[in-house]
């Protein structure tokens, strides 16, 4: 069996990213793994005429760097319990990008959280926990923060 070293774990910062980092660091430290912490942020450029001005840019510019900036508090709050853990923010798509950071890390285990979305929501969005988990290149481990 192979042994579990890197962990990524993907955050939005959404409510429930305490509870996932909470939990990732529990299972890191019972592992003595290290996580890389990814925030993907997924500005598309590519529908409206607008979004290629230079006001979207410094819009753009704006949300990359609020996004930065919770990374690194982030990784300061966790740092005592997260030993040698990473963060990185990147842009694209979502799954993608969670994919290609697996690959880049070497990642032993991806620990994602669910959202919970249910009927027409799922269907029009598709979740990306269950996508993530069809691609993966590693086993993944879905957190749900509402159980």
């Amino acid at each position: 069996m192979q042994e579990i070293h890197q962990i990524l774990v993907p955050v939005d910062f959404s409510k429930t990213t305490a509870q996932l980092v909470d939990y990732a660091c529990y299972v890191a430290e019972k592992l003595s793994a290290t996580i890389h912490f990814v925030h993907v942020s997924e500005i598309n450029q590519g529908h409206d005429m607008l979004l290629g001005s230079s006001v979207f840019g410094g819009i753009k510019e704006q949300i990359i760097d609020a996004a930065e900036e919770r990374m690194a508090n982030l990784l300061v709050d966790n740092s005592g319990r997260c030993k040698g853990c990473t963060g990185k923010v990147v842009e694209g798509d979502i799954v993608d990008a969670i994919i290609d950071q697996a690959n880049i890390n070497k990642s032993d285990l991806i620990i994602i959280s669910t959202h919970g979305t249910k009927g027409l929501e799922k269907i029009l969005l598709g979740s990306i926990a269950e996508r993530v988990i069809k691609k993966a290149p590693c086993p993944t481990l879905s957190y749900n923060p509402y159980k």
